[in-house]
């Protein structure tokens, strides 16, 4: 569509009918909101209030419920019980680094993909986490994230060196498929690394089909609202542009703070 601009109310209506059996309403909301982008980067303007486009995505709302299945959050609590069940060998390796380092740079899986050896810097106080580019950073300015040291069993420092080492890569992609065998492939997919959450999840007695690779930012969100983090400190590390989204992971985070049911007695 975008190079028959400018697209008419009555196109874009068309087009989500004719997706909207493919895509979740969030998916299509989106859709929705970088094609008026597109217009207005190119002088144009599309109505998406016009009767055409908001009609389109209300009856979906009502057919589908506004209610969003979101991925369970990766906690600490089950990241760990996720971890206890690793071994020594190449992929358990990458998986645990993959797994720490994700949550905690609150990293989406798009950049823990994209993530070169030269983007994290090993230091004394911890990683030094270059993002290059992210799905809301438009212009590409990047960002840089620190994840400190913690001396213990689960310290993702400590996981990421082990898993370089291990594997020895010096240059390239950081996270990199193991096969069967042990021997190191390409780069990983955004894929992978939701097959690998769910295989670790299911491997540590959760539900498998609950989690995905925004399962590893969720649960950063999620604990470090439980654990009392202020709310700008949160939305430093995620990078969150709506601090409503973020609060929807720090009400969850909060969620058993209070416990009405002994309050009223039972």
């Amino acid at each position: 569509m975008a190079s028959h601009l400018p697209a008419t109310p009555a196109v874009v209506g068309l087009y989500l009918a004719d997706i909207a059996d493919r895509l979740s309403l969030a998916t299509l909301t989106r859709r929705v909101s970088s094609l008026a982008a597109r217009h207005r980067q190119a002088g144009l303007g599309l109505d998406v209030r016009h009767p055409a486009v908001a009609d389109v995505l209300a009856g979906l709302r009502r057919e589908r419920g506004s209610a969003q299945r979101h991925a369970e959050a990766l906690t600490v609590p089950r990241l760990k019980q996720a971890l206890a069940t690793l071994g020594d060998g190449l992929a358990d390796r990458r998986d645990r680094a993959l797994l720490l380092v994700g949550t905690a740079a609150a990293l989406r899986r798009s950049e823990l993909v994209a993530l070169d050896v030269a983007d994290i810097a090993v230091l004394p106080e911890g990683l030094r986490i270059s993002i290059r580019r992210s799905k809301t950073d438009a212009e590409g300015r990047g960002a840089v994230l620190a994840v400190g040291r913690t001396g213990t069993a689960t310290c993702p420092v400590a996981a990421y060196a082990a898993w370089l080492a291990a594997s020895g890569i010096a240059e390239g992609a950081a996270f990199r498929a193991v096969d069967r065998h042990g021997r190191l492939g390409g780069r990983l997919s955004g894929n992978a690394v939701a097959l690998i959450v769910q295989r670790r999840a299911g491997a540590a007695g959760l539900d498998a089909a609950a989690y995905a690779g925004h399962s590893m930012r969720a649960g950063f969100a999620t604990s470090a609202a439980r654990a009392g983090v202020r709310e700008l400190a949160i939305a430093r590390q995620t990078r969150h542009t709506s601090l409503t989204v973020l609060r929807r992971y720090v009400r969850e985070g909060q969620l058993f703070e209070d416990n009405l049911t002994t309050e009223i007695g039972l």
